[in-house]
C-alpha cells in the first residue's frame, strides 16, 4: 500500500478547538487510513494549555506515534503564521515503514557530557532510513545524537541515516518550551522517531547563500579559526576578495558575510549544497585571521558566502527543483525554517510554504520556525542557521 498524508491548520485560540479543527481535516484526508506518525506543531501563545495538547490529539493518533514541538511561528499549507494562535498538525500513514519513537535527556557530569535515551541499537546497518529530532536549544546537544546515528547506520563510506528537525523556539526561558512525544509534554532534551524501511523521507536543505570570490583551500586554521587561505593570511584574502566586489555585494557583507565549507575536498567543481556555511563571527586583525561558527581543518576548500532575501530564494527554488526530478512523487512535506526567516528576511509572507507548494504540489504541509535547524549536507548532520530543512515525504 501506498503512503497517505493528510495535514490540518487551525488558528483558533482555545487549543482544544483548534486540534479538534486539525484532527477534522487530517481524518478527511487519510480516508479511514490509520497514521503510522503524526506531526504537531504548536504556537507558545497557547501557553499552559499546551501541557494538554498530546491528550486532545490522542483520538486522532490512531495509536501512532505523536512528535513535536512549540515553536515562534508555524506553517501550515501555504502559509505561515508568525503571531498568535496556530497549531498545525500532519499525519502519515506510512504501511511499509516501522516508526520507534525515543526520549533522549542530557546532563553535564565530573566525566563530560551524559547522554542517555538514544536507542541502544538502531539495528542493522541501512536498516535505518530518517531518523527525525526535535530539542529545546537550552537543554539539548544534538551532536551527540548524530554522532550515535552515524556510528550505527552508515554503510562502509556512505553516510548513515539523515536526521531532519529543529531546534524548538518561542520559549523565553529554560522550561518554557514543550516537546511533545506520544502521550506526554516534555520541557527539556530532545524528543524523536526512528523510521525503519524502504526510502520515503528526502531532505532538502537550503542555506540560503551566494559564494562571491574565489575557491580557496585551507592552509592554516586551528579549531574555528582559518588564518590561511592558499598560502596568504586569511584576512588579507578576505580584504582582496571584498575589494573585487560590486557596491550591492559589499552591502550584503556589511550585512553579514558568511564562509561555505566544502563537504568534501575531492570534488573537481563545488556546485549549490557542496558547502555548508558557516558564519563569520569575527576577525582577528592582529593574527590576520577569520574566526567562524563551525570548525575547519588544513585541506578543506572553502569559498566566501553572501545571503539576502533574492539569494535564499533562488537557492530553496534550484534545491525543490532539483529534487522534483529525481522524485516526483511527494506526497508531503515538513518544513522546519529557521525563525530569522519568513517576513523577517523576504518581503512577502508565506515565503518557504508556499515556494515548496508551488514547487512540489497542493501537497499537505506542516512545520515550523526553528532556533536551529537540522538537515544533512554532504550527508553529514548539523545544526544550522538561516536555513529551512525541508523532510519530503513519499
Amino acid at each position: 500500500m501506498a503512503m497517505v498524508c493528510a495535514a490540518g491548520l487551525s488558528t483558533r485560540s482555545d487549543l482544544r478547538d483548534a486540534a479538534s479543527e486539525c484532527l477534522e481535516a487530517v481524518a478527511k484526508g487519510l480516508d479511514g487510513r490509520s497514521p503510522s506518525l503524526v506531526f504537531v506543531f504548536a504556537s507558545t501563545a497557547y501557553g499552559d494549555s499546551l501541557d494538554e495538547l498530546p491528550g486532545s490529539l490522542e483520538e486522532g493518533t490512531g495509536g501512532g506515534v505523536l512528535l513535536g514541538c512549540t515553536g515562534e511561528m508555524i506553517a501550515g499549507g501555504n502559509r505561515e503564521i508568525e503571531s498568535g494562535p496556530a497549531l498545525s498538525v500532519l499525519a502519515a500513514a506510512m504501511p511499509e515503514s516501522v516508526i520507534e519513537s525515543f526520549r533522549v535527556t542530557f546532563e553535564r557530569t565530573a566525566d563530560g557530557l551524559l547522554t542517555s535515551g538514544i536507542p541502544e541499537n538502531l539495528g542493522e546497518p541501512g536498516d535505518v532510513e530518517t531518523v527525525f529530532l526535535l530539542g529545546d536549544p537550552f537543554s539539548s546537544i544534538p551532536q551527540s545524537i548524530f554522532d550515535r546515528v552515524a556510528e550505527q547506520t552508515a554503510v562502509g563510506d556512505a553516510p548513515g541515516a539523515g536526521v531532519l528537525g529543529g531546534m524548538a523556539s518561542g520559549g523565553r526561558a529554560p522550561g518554557e518550551n514543550r516537546l511533545f512525544l506520544n502521550d506526554d509534554a516534555h520541557r527539556f532534551g530532545a524528543v524523536g522517531a526512528v523510521v525503519r524501511g524502504p526510502k520515503v523521507v528526502h531532505s532538502v536543505v537550503s542555506q540560503g547563500c551566494r559564494p562571491v570570490g574565489d575557491t580557496l583551500v585551507v592552509t592554516e586554521a586551528e579549531a574555528n579559526v582559518v588564518r590561511g587561505l592558499g598560502g596568504r593570511r586569511a584576512l588579507e584574502v578576505l580584504q582582496e576578495t571584498v575589494g573585487r566586489l560590486d557596491e550591492s555585494d559589499r552591502q550584503l557583507v556589511n550585512r553579514g558575510l558568511h564562509l561555505g565549507v566544502a563537504m568534501s575536498e575531492y570534488g573537481e567543481s563545488f556546485e549549490r549544497g557542496d558547502f555548508l556555511i558557516a558564519n563569520v563571527m569575527q576577525i582577528d586583525p592582529e593574527a590576520g585571521a577569520v574566526v567562524i561558527g563551525n570548525e575547519v581543518r588544513v585541506g578543506q576548500t572553502v569559498r566566501f558566502q553572501v545571503r539576502d532575501a533574492a539569494t535564499a530564494d533562488e537557492d530553496l527554488v534550484k534545491l525543490l527543483e532539483a529534487h522534483r526530478q529525481h522524485a516526483p512523487a511527494t506526497q508531503a512535506a515538513l518544513l522546519f525554517s529557521c525563525n530569522g526567516r519568513g517576513t523577517r528576511l523576504f518581503d512577502q509572507p508565506d515565503h518557504d510554504a508556499s515556494t515548496i507548494r508551488r514547487e512540489l504540489g497542493d501537497i499537505p504541509l506542516a512545520g515550523f520556525f526553528a532556533q536551529g535547524e537540522i538537515g544533512p549536507v554532504g550527508g553529514v548532520n548539523f545544526v544550522h542557521g538561516f536555513t529551512a530543512s525541508v523532510a519530503c515525504l513519499g
